[in-house]
């Protein structure tokens, strides 16, 4: 560019998984662009995961659901961004909303995505390939800027000291056995139902890791307390039960502590991405194929291959569509097991 670009701004205001696959493109933002102002449009929900890192100097909430709600609330946030000048902004979510809000902010360069629903919106405009991981598509973002697209990498994510405190704290609070040293979580919930492998699966696999004499803790949001009880209330009450009682930043700490995480294609997938745990993921209804997988060198992907139906939908549903959910249903424990159990052996070898 001929101008230095001093103030950029990210707008992206999907789900929490999506800002944290959004992370390395601050990251490479922040290499490329060591001295700009970077700051970061996302929701209340997803606001936290972006705390503390180094690569985003603010975070702007745009809640969207509630008091942004609909165009007053779109023009009342462009008109802040208006007066804050920014020369560039990188919109990786494709919705009319976000597209607008950045031609509403008087933002002069404006680089998006051919899918988004107005990209004559964008003075850019950058082809979504499909077949890329959705990381490397928010990247590709830089291309109009000339930025390097070459080299993997993945988010990080960034939990204080108090968040660790906290987590030290709830851990102390349990009475968790340590038979083997082992701690694995298990992120039952997820937006979509046809997502959310069966809790009897859940419970079963949890049966399997406790007679293994592993610990075990069930994590996720507000709206997985109750699933995450009843796996519980299933299992042992060693068991313990953290869905609802962190913040996001506290949950990645906590995932942190895991040798293993066994999850569903949801938030907690990527939290334990940004943090580096290995990931056994459960994929039903999606596939990775989506761009959406879980990317460690470690990490493990489980779905029933060989169905017509499967995938059913980008983001899955609220109810399997041929009624059978059988992508879900036919994954066995036994199977999801296997992997755990392989997974911790690559661990301890490399341990040693």
């Amino acid at each position: 560019m001929s101008t230095p670009l001093r103030k950029i701004l990210v707008i992206h205001t999907a789900f929490i998984g999506d800002i944290v696959l959004a992370l390395p493109l601050a990251q490479r933002l922040r290499a490329s662009f060591p001295d700009a102002q970077i700051a970061f449009v996302t929701i209340p929900a997803a606001a936290n995961v972006l705390e503390n890192h180094p690569a985003i100097n603010e975070v702007i909430l745009f809640d969207k659901r509630g008091r942004d709600k609909g165009i007053l609330g779109i023009m009342r946030l462009a008109k802040r961004l208006r007066q804050r000048q920014f020369d560039l902004a990188l919109i990786p979510h494709r919705s009319l909303r976000s597209a607008l809000l950045g031609k509403l902010s008087g933002i002069p360069r404006r680089i998006g995505f051919s899918t988004s629903a107005a990209p004559r919106l964008f003075t850019d405009v950058v082809v979504y390939d499909k077949s890329s991981h959705e990381i490397d598509r928010n990247i590709s973002l830089l291309q109009p800027l000339g930025v390097s697209l070459a080299g993997d990498q993945l988010p990080t994510v960034y939990p204080s000291r108090n968040d660790r405190d906290v987590v030290d704290a709830f851990l102390r609070n349990q009475s968790i056995p340590d038979k083997h040293g082992v701690l694995i979580g298990l992120a039952p919930g997820s937006v979509w139902s046809t997502k959310r492998w069966l809790k009897e699966h859940f419970t079963a696999l949890g049966n399997m890791l406790l007679m293994d004499g592993y610990s075990i803790i069930l994590l996720g949001g507000r709206n997985d307390v109750s699933l995450c009880s009843e796996i519980r209330n299933a299992l042992d009450t060693s068991v313990v039960n953290a869905a609802g009682m962190l913040s996001l930043l506290q949950s990645a700490d906590l995932i942190r502590r895991c040798a293993v995480l066994v999850s569903n294609d949801s938030a907690p997938m990527h939290l334990a991405v940004g943090i580096r745990t290995p990931v056994v993921a459960i994929f039903g209804a999606t596939v990775p194929e989506f761009g959406f997988a879980p990317r460690g060198e470690q990490d493990i992907v489980v779905g029933m291959e060989g169905l017509s139906c499967r995938p059913c939908a980008i983001h899955g549903g609220d109810k399997c569509p041929i009624k059978t959910f059988v992508c879900m249903k036919d994954l066995t424990p036994d199977l999801v097991y296997a992997k755990v159990r392989t997974l911790i052996g690559v661990l301890r070898s490399e341990a040693q």
